[in-house]
Protein backbone atom coordinates (compact mmCIF):
# COMPACT_ATOMS: atom_id res chain seq x y z
CA UNK A 1 0.00 0.00 0.00
CA UNK A 2 1.39 3.34 -1.26
CA UNK A 3 2.12 6.04 1.87
CA UNK A 4 -0.03 9.27 1.66
CA UNK A 5 0.46 12.49 3.51
CA UNK A 6 -1.05 12.78 6.49
CA UNK A 7 -3.37 15.89 5.46
CA UNK A 8 -4.55 13.62 2.21
CA UNK A 9 -5.28 11.14 4.84
CA UNK A 10 -7.36 12.88 7.03
CA UNK A 11 -9.30 13.78 4.43
CA UNK A 12 -9.97 10.83 3.17
CA UNK A 13 -11.23 9.13 6.53
CA UNK A 14 -13.85 12.29 6.98
CA UNK A 15 -16.31 10.30 5.72
CA UNK A 16 -15.54 6.67 6.55
CA UNK A 17 -18.40 4.34 7.57
CA UNK A 18 -18.55 1.74 10.51
CA UNK A 19 -17.55 -1.41 9.56
CA UNK A 20 -20.48 -4.15 10.23
CA UNK A 21 -20.46 -7.51 10.49
CA UNK A 22 -18.05 -10.70 10.98
CA UNK A 23 -17.32 -13.21 8.34
CA UNK A 24 -15.75 -16.88 9.48
CA UNK A 25 -13.93 -17.62 12.13
CA UNK A 26 -10.27 -18.41 11.39
CA UNK A 27 -7.02 -19.99 12.40
CA UNK A 28 -5.87 -23.28 13.50
CA UNK A 29 -5.49 -23.55 17.15
CA UNK A 30 -1.96 -24.47 18.19
CA UNK A 31 -1.63 -24.53 21.87
CA UNK A 32 -3.63 -25.22 25.09
CA UNK A 33 -2.67 -24.18 28.11
CA UNK A 34 -3.82 -26.31 31.52
CA UNK A 35 -7.20 -25.67 33.31
CA UNK A 36 -6.97 -22.55 35.05
CA UNK A 37 -4.17 -20.97 33.28
CA UNK A 38 -5.02 -17.22 32.12
CA UNK A 39 -2.87 -13.97 31.35
CA UNK A 40 -0.65 -14.57 27.50
CA UNK A 41 1.20 -12.56 26.52
CA UNK A 42 2.65 -12.74 23.35
CA UNK A 43 6.48 -11.98 21.93
CA UNK A 44 8.39 -12.04 18.27
CA UNK A 45 11.55 -12.68 17.64
CA UNK A 46 13.44 -12.45 13.96
CA UNK A 47 10.29 -11.44 11.95
CA UNK A 48 8.32 -13.99 13.77
CA UNK A 49 10.71 -17.14 12.96
CA UNK A 50 10.23 -17.61 17.08
CA UNK A 51 7.68 -16.49 19.01
CA UNK A 52 7.47 -16.85 22.93
CA UNK A 53 4.23 -17.37 24.80
CA UNK A 54 4.38 -16.49 28.64
CA UNK A 55 1.59 -17.17 31.23
CA UNK A 56 0.40 -17.68 34.66
CA UNK A 57 -1.40 -21.09 35.92
CA UNK A 58 -2.12 -22.39 39.27
CA UNK A 59 0.75 -24.12 40.86
CA UNK A 60 1.00 -26.20 44.37
CA UNK A 61 -1.33 -24.91 47.59
CA UNK A 62 -1.45 -21.06 46.71
CA UNK A 63 1.21 -20.71 44.43
CA UNK A 64 0.67 -19.98 41.19
CA UNK A 65 3.73 -20.45 38.61
CA UNK A 66 4.97 -17.84 35.56
CA UNK A 67 5.53 -20.69 32.52
CA UNK A 68 6.67 -20.11 28.98
CA UNK A 69 6.58 -21.68 25.71
CA UNK A 70 8.67 -21.25 22.41
CA UNK A 71 7.46 -21.42 18.81
CA UNK A 72 9.77 -22.47 15.67
CA UNK A 73 8.90 -23.11 12.61
CA UNK A 74 5.21 -24.21 13.89
CA UNK A 75 5.96 -26.50 16.61
CA UNK A 76 6.25 -25.47 20.48
CA UNK A 77 8.41 -26.27 22.96
CA UNK A 78 7.28 -27.73 26.24
CA UNK A 79 6.86 -25.23 28.86
CA UNK A 80 9.68 -24.20 31.23
CA UNK A 81 9.33 -22.32 34.24
CA UNK A 82 10.54 -19.35 35.31
CA UNK A 83 9.28 -18.26 39.02
CA UNK A 84 6.69 -20.34 41.22
CA UNK A 85 5.41 -18.52 44.52
CA UNK A 86 2.35 -16.93 46.00
CA UNK A 87 2.96 -13.31 45.74
CA UNK A 88 2.52 -12.44 42.15
CA UNK A 89 -0.32 -10.11 41.46
CA UNK A 90 -2.60 -11.62 39.39
CA UNK A 91 -4.65 -9.59 37.77
CA UNK A 92 -6.69 -10.26 33.98
CA UNK A 93 -5.57 -6.49 33.03
CA UNK A 94 -1.77 -5.95 34.25
CA UNK A 95 -0.37 -9.28 33.43
CA UNK A 96 3.36 -10.53 32.82
CA UNK A 97 5.45 -10.00 29.73
CA UNK A 98 9.00 -11.57 28.25
CA UNK A 99 11.63 -9.70 25.62
CA UNK A 100 14.80 -11.25 23.83
CA UNK A 101 17.56 -8.43 24.17
CA UNK A 102 19.99 -7.73 21.37
CA UNK A 103 23.03 -10.40 22.43
CA UNK A 104 19.77 -12.67 23.12
CA UNK A 105 19.46 -12.56 26.95
CA UNK A 106 15.91 -12.82 27.87
CA UNK A 107 14.39 -9.95 30.60
CA UNK A 108 10.89 -11.01 32.30
CA UNK A 109 8.61 -8.85 34.13
CA UNK A 110 6.00 -9.31 36.88
CA UNK A 111 3.55 -7.80 38.92
CA UNK A 112 4.39 -8.63 43.08
CA UNK A 113 2.77 -7.84 45.74
CA UNK A 114 4.68 -6.46 48.63
CA UNK A 115 1.69 -5.54 51.39
CA UNK A 116 -1.69 -6.90 51.86
CA UNK A 117 -3.43 -3.65 50.20
CA UNK A 118 -5.34 -4.60 47.36
CA UNK A 119 -3.15 -2.25 45.11
CA UNK A 120 0.26 -2.94 47.25
CA UNK A 121 2.74 -4.31 44.06
CA UNK A 122 5.72 -4.08 42.53
CA UNK A 123 7.61 -4.82 39.18
CA UNK A 124 9.95 -7.82 39.39
CA UNK A 125 12.45 -8.22 36.97
CA UNK A 126 14.70 -11.44 35.83
CA UNK A 127 17.24 -12.12 33.19
CA UNK A 128 17.98 -15.75 31.46
CA UNK A 129 21.42 -16.30 29.70
CA UNK A 130 20.16 -19.79 28.26
CA UNK A 131 16.56 -19.19 26.73
CA UNK A 132 14.57 -19.72 30.08
CA UNK A 133 16.64 -22.81 31.32
CA UNK A 134 17.99 -21.05 34.50
CA UNK A 135 16.99 -17.37 36.09
CA UNK A 136 18.54 -14.64 37.25
CA UNK A 137 17.95 -12.86 40.74
CA UNK A 138 14.75 -10.87 40.44
CA UNK A 139 14.94 -7.21 41.10
CA UNK A 140 12.81 -4.11 40.79
CA UNK A 141 13.52 -1.33 38.35
CA UNK A 142 12.03 1.32 40.36
CA UNK A 143 13.49 3.20 42.89
CA UNK A 144 9.73 4.00 44.90
CA UNK A 145 9.76 1.43 47.03
CA UNK A 146 6.27 2.32 48.71
CA UNK A 147 3.51 -0.58 49.23
CA UNK A 148 1.54 0.93 45.95
CA UNK A 149 0.61 -0.09 42.64
CA UNK A 150 3.55 -0.57 40.36
CA UNK A 151 2.63 -2.25 37.20
CA UNK A 152 1.35 -1.95 33.42
CA UNK A 153 4.87 -2.46 32.24
CA UNK A 154 5.93 -2.05 28.25
CA UNK A 155 9.69 -3.20 27.58
CA UNK A 156 11.39 -2.83 24.28
CA UNK A 157 15.24 -4.34 23.10
CA UNK A 158 17.67 -1.74 22.35
CA UNK A 159 19.83 -1.45 19.35
CA UNK A 160 22.70 -1.26 22.07
CA UNK A 161 22.25 -3.90 24.34
CA UNK A 162 19.87 -3.62 27.50
CA UNK A 163 16.52 -2.74 27.30
CA UNK A 164 13.59 0.04 27.92
CA UNK A 165 10.85 -0.16 30.17
CA UNK A 166 7.79 2.00 31.10
CA UNK A 167 5.41 1.66 34.01
CA UNK A 168 2.66 3.20 35.47
CA UNK A 169 3.75 3.99 38.89
CA UNK A 170 1.28 4.61 41.82
CA UNK A 171 4.28 6.38 44.15
CA UNK A 172 1.84 9.36 44.67
CA UNK A 173 -1.28 7.45 45.31
CA UNK A 174 -0.84 6.56 48.79
CA UNK A 175 -4.94 7.24 49.56
CA UNK A 176 -6.00 4.86 46.90
CA UNK A 177 -7.11 2.00 48.98
CA UNK A 178 -9.85 4.93 51.37
CA UNK A 179 -10.51 6.96 47.81
CA UNK A 180 -12.55 3.33 47.30
CA UNK A 181 -14.75 4.50 49.81
CA UNK A 182 -14.67 7.75 49.50
CA UNK A 183 -12.39 9.14 52.50
CA UNK A 184 -9.31 9.98 50.66
CA UNK A 185 -7.79 12.43 47.80
CA UNK A 186 -6.05 8.41 46.42
CA UNK A 187 -3.46 11.45 44.71
CA UNK A 188 -1.74 10.82 40.65
CA UNK A 189 -1.04 7.65 38.85
CA UNK A 190 2.37 8.43 36.85
CA UNK A 191 4.17 7.47 33.80
CA UNK A 192 7.69 6.64 34.28
CA UNK A 193 10.74 4.77 32.09
CA UNK A 194 14.18 3.46 33.09
CA UNK A 195 16.21 1.46 31.43
CA UNK A 196 18.31 -1.53 31.93
CA UNK A 197 22.11 -2.40 30.78
CA UNK A 198 23.31 -5.77 29.18
CA UNK A 199 24.87 -6.15 33.06
CA UNK A 200 21.65 -5.24 35.06
CA UNK A 201 22.47 -1.96 35.79
CA UNK A 202 19.82 0.49 36.10
CA UNK A 203 19.25 4.06 34.38
CA UNK A 204 17.99 7.42 35.49
CA UNK A 205 14.40 6.82 36.82
CA UNK A 206 12.33 9.53 34.44
CA UNK A 207 8.94 10.92 35.20
CA UNK A 208 6.99 11.08 31.71
CA UNK A 209 3.75 12.10 32.69
CA UNK A 210 2.38 13.60 36.34
CA UNK A 211 -1.24 12.32 35.87
CA UNK A 212 -1.97 9.45 33.75
CA UNK A 213 -5.37 6.60 33.86
CA UNK A 214 -5.03 4.78 36.43
CA UNK A 215 -4.76 0.99 35.31
CA UNK A 216 -4.97 1.25 31.82
CA UNK A 217 -2.07 -0.84 29.97
CA UNK A 218 0.67 1.14 28.42
CA UNK A 219 2.64 -0.13 24.92
CA UNK A 220 6.15 1.35 23.60
CA UNK A 221 7.77 0.72 20.24
CA UNK A 222 11.67 0.95 19.21
CA UNK A 223 11.69 3.28 15.78
CA UNK A 224 14.64 4.72 13.72
CA UNK A 225 14.24 7.88 15.50
CA UNK A 226 13.50 6.54 19.00
CA UNK A 227 11.77 4.91 21.76
CA UNK A 228 7.44 5.03 21.28
CA UNK A 229 5.11 4.74 24.32
CA UNK A 230 1.65 5.02 24.14
CA UNK A 231 -0.79 5.11 27.05
CA UNK A 232 -4.47 6.67 28.64
CA UNK A 233 -3.70 10.04 29.57
CA UNK A 234 -5.99 11.96 32.58
CA UNK A 235 -6.41 15.41 32.54
CA UNK A 236 -8.08 17.81 35.55
CA UNK A 237 -11.33 17.56 33.50
CA UNK A 238 -11.01 13.72 33.51
CA UNK A 239 -11.12 13.33 29.64
CA UNK A 240 -9.21 9.87 28.66
CA UNK A 241 -7.44 10.53 25.63
CA UNK A 242 -4.77 8.62 24.08
CA UNK A 243 -1.11 9.99 24.68
CA UNK A 244 1.89 9.93 23.19
CA UNK A 245 6.00 10.72 24.68
CA UNK A 246 9.08 10.13 21.94
CA UNK A 247 12.72 9.80 22.92
CA UNK A 248 14.44 12.31 20.88
CA UNK A 249 18.19 11.51 21.07
CA UNK A 250 18.47 11.49 25.59
CA UNK A 251 15.12 13.22 26.32
CA UNK A 252 11.32 12.34 26.40
CA UNK A 253 8.80 14.74 24.63
CA UNK A 254 5.83 16.19 26.12
CA UNK A 255 2.77 14.21 26.08
CA UNK A 256 0.51 14.83 23.16
CA UNK A 257 -2.52 13.33 22.29
CA UNK A 258 -3.05 10.49 19.42
CA UNK A 259 -6.61 12.11 18.67
CA UNK A 260 -9.42 13.68 20.46
CA UNK A 261 -11.87 11.44 21.72
CA UNK A 262 -13.06 13.30 24.27
CA UNK A 263 -14.29 10.76 26.24
CA UNK A 264 -15.05 12.02 30.11
CA UNK A 265 -14.90 9.32 32.22
CA UNK A 266 -15.01 9.37 36.06
CA UNK A 267 -12.81 6.07 36.35
CA UNK A 268 -10.37 4.15 34.93
CA UNK A 269 -11.76 2.06 31.85
CA UNK A 270 -9.29 -0.95 32.55
CA UNK A 271 -8.56 -0.49 28.39
CA UNK A 272 -5.39 0.87 27.38
CA UNK A 273 -3.81 1.32 23.40
CA UNK A 274 -1.34 -0.93 21.61
CA UNK A 275 1.28 0.66 19.21
CA UNK A 276 3.18 -1.20 16.74
CA UNK A 277 5.76 -0.04 14.33
CA UNK A 278 8.39 -0.95 11.39
CA UNK A 279 11.46 1.56 10.65
CA UNK A 280 9.31 4.84 11.01
CA UNK A 281 6.01 3.77 10.38
CA UNK A 282 3.65 3.07 12.97
CA UNK A 283 0.48 2.51 14.15
CA UNK A 284 -1.54 2.89 17.31
CA UNK A 285 -4.71 1.47 18.24
CA UNK A 286 -6.90 1.91 21.26
CA UNK A 287 -10.78 2.07 22.41
CA UNK A 288 -12.87 5.17 23.44
CA UNK A 289 -16.13 5.72 24.35
CA UNK A 290 -17.17 9.35 24.34
CA UNK A 291 -21.39 9.51 25.41
CA UNK A 292 -21.23 6.33 25.89
CA UNK A 293 -20.39 4.69 22.17
CA UNK A 294 -17.97 2.26 22.28
CA UNK A 295 -15.81 2.17 19.03
CA UNK A 296 -12.53 0.55 18.02
CA UNK A 297 -9.95 2.86 16.51
CA UNK A 298 -6.59 3.33 14.65
CA UNK A 299 -4.07 5.65 13.73
CA UNK A 300 -1.17 5.90 11.64
CA UNK A 301 2.15 7.72 11.52
CA UNK A 302 4.67 7.77 9.40
CA UNK A 303 7.43 9.95 11.14
CA UNK A 304 8.27 7.67 14.43
CA UNK A 305 4.86 9.27 15.96
CA UNK A 306 5.64 12.96 15.82
CA UNK A 307 2.44 13.59 14.25
CA UNK A 308 -0.70 10.31 13.24
CA UNK A 309 -3.47 10.53 10.25
CA UNK A 310 -7.07 10.62 10.93
CA UNK A 311 -8.57 7.71 13.39
CA UNK A 312 -9.66 4.87 11.22
CA UNK A 313 -12.70 3.19 12.97
CA UNK A 314 -12.40 -0.91 13.07
CA UNK A 315 -14.76 -2.20 15.29
CA UNK A 316 -18.59 -3.73 14.23
CA UNK A 317 -20.33 -1.50 16.28
CA UNK A 318 -20.42 -2.62 19.69
CA UNK A 319 -17.02 -3.70 21.41
CA UNK A 320 -15.94 -4.20 24.76
CA UNK A 321 -12.05 -2.63 23.43
CA UNK A 322 -9.22 -5.12 24.98
CA UNK A 323 -7.08 -4.14 21.48
CA UNK A 324 -3.80 -5.00 20.22
CA UNK A 325 -2.52 -4.18 16.78
CA UNK A 326 0.56 -5.17 14.64
CA UNK A 327 1.76 -3.31 11.56
CA UNK A 328 2.94 -5.50 8.51
CA UNK A 329 5.63 -5.14 5.94
CA UNK A 330 2.74 -3.84 3.15
CA UNK A 331 2.34 -0.53 5.44
CA UNK A 332 -0.78 -2.03 6.67
CA UNK A 333 -1.79 -3.53 10.28
CA UNK A 334 -3.97 -6.12 11.92
CA UNK A 335 -5.86 -5.44 14.73
CA UNK A 336 -7.60 -7.49 16.96
CA UNK A 337 -10.31 -6.63 19.69
CA UNK A 338 -13.39 -7.91 21.62
CA UNK A 339 -16.91 -7.62 20.52
CA UNK A 340 -20.32 -8.32 21.95
CA UNK A 341 -22.75 -10.52 20.53
CA UNK A 342 -25.72 -11.40 21.69
CA UNK A 343 -25.27 -12.57 25.06
CA UNK A 344 -21.48 -13.11 25.12
CA UNK A 345 -18.60 -11.92 23.09
CA UNK A 346 -15.90 -12.64 20.71
CA UNK A 347 -12.73 -12.16 19.67
CA UNK A 348 -12.36 -10.88 16.01
CA UNK A 349 -9.56 -9.58 13.46
CA UNK A 350 -9.07 -7.42 10.54
CA UNK A 351 -7.19 -6.16 8.21
CA UNK A 352 -6.22 -2.40 8.21
CA UNK A 353 -4.82 0.29 5.74
CA UNK A 354 -3.59 3.62 6.32
CA UNK A 355 -5.55 5.06 3.54
CA UNK A 356 -9.04 3.97 5.73
CA UNK A 357 -9.25 0.60 4.05
CA UNK A 358 -10.68 -2.13 5.99
CA UNK A 359 -11.50 -5.26 5.24
CA UNK A 360 -13.95 -7.98 6.54
CA UNK A 361 -13.76 -8.94 10.26
CA UNK A 362 -13.29 -12.66 11.13
CA UNK A 363 -13.85 -14.09 14.07
CA UNK A 364 -11.04 -15.76 16.30
CA UNK A 365 -12.93 -17.16 19.19
CA UNK A 366 -16.09 -17.07 20.91
CA UNK A 367 -15.57 -15.61 24.59
CA UNK A 368 -17.32 -13.81 27.32
CA UNK A 369 -17.78 -9.68 28.41
CA UNK A 370 -16.02 -11.10 32.06
CA UNK A 371 -13.07 -10.01 33.26
CA UNK A 372 -11.85 -13.42 33.15
CA UNK A 373 -11.72 -13.94 29.48
CA UNK A 374 -8.35 -11.04 29.78
CA UNK A 375 -6.98 -9.05 26.92
CA UNK A 376 -6.36 -10.84 23.72
CA UNK A 377 -2.60 -10.95 22.21
CA UNK A 378 -1.12 -10.53 18.53
CA UNK A 379 2.63 -11.65 17.23
CA UNK A 380 3.48 -12.04 13.76
CA UNK A 381 4.60 -15.22 12.51
CA UNK A 382 6.37 -15.76 9.39
CA UNK A 383 3.73 -16.38 7.17
CA UNK A 384 0.84 -14.86 9.37
CA UNK A 385 -0.07 -14.15 12.90
CA UNK A 386 -0.69 -15.57 15.99
CA UNK A 387 -3.85 -14.78 18.34
CA UNK A 388 -3.31 -15.90 22.34
CA UNK A 389 -6.43 -15.44 24.75
CA UNK A 390 -7.61 -16.72 27.65
CA UNK A 391 -11.01 -18.97 27.53
CA UNK A 392 -13.00 -19.26 30.36
CA UNK A 393 -14.93 -22.09 31.96
CA UNK A 394 -14.01 -25.74 33.86
CA UNK A 395 -11.64 -26.86 31.67
CA UNK A 396 -10.78 -23.48 29.97
CA UNK A 397 -7.00 -22.12 29.94
CA UNK A 398 -4.71 -19.92 27.77
CA UNK A 399 -5.48 -20.85 24.06
CA UNK A 400 -3.45 -19.68 20.96
CA UNK A 401 -4.64 -19.76 17.46
CA UNK A 402 -2.28 -19.22 13.75
CA UNK A 403 -3.77 -17.62 11.24
CA UNK A 404 -2.28 -17.63 7.74
CA UNK A 405 -1.52 -14.36 5.84
CA UNK A 406 -3.57 -15.40 3.21
CA UNK A 407 -6.58 -15.19 5.35
CA UNK A 408 -6.27 -11.95 7.05
CA UNK A 409 -5.81 -10.69 3.30
CA UNK A 410 -8.59 -11.66 1.56
CA UNK A 411 -10.13 -8.59 0.27
CA UNK A 412 -7.48 -6.41 0.84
Amino acid sequence: MQRITLVALATCLAAACTPTGAGDVVGQREFSGPPGSGEPNLYAVADGERVILTWLQPASGDHYALRFAVRVGGAWSEPGTIAENDRFFVNWADFPSLIEQADGVWLVHWPEKVADETYAYHVKLAVSSDAGQTWGEPFVPHRDDSPTEHGFVSMVPLEEGGAALVWLDGRQMTGREGAAHGDLDPGEMSLRATTVAADGSLGPDVLLDGRTCECCQTSMVQTLAGLVAVYRDRSEGEIRNIAVVRQVGDEWTEPVHVADDNWMYPGCPVNGPQVSAIDDAAVVAWFTAPEEKGSVKAAFSFDAGASFGGPIRIDDGDPLGRVDVELMADGGAAVVWMERTEGAAEIRIRRVGADGTVTASHVVSETSEARASGFPRIAKTADGVLVAWTEIGEKGGVRVAHIEMEVLDAGW
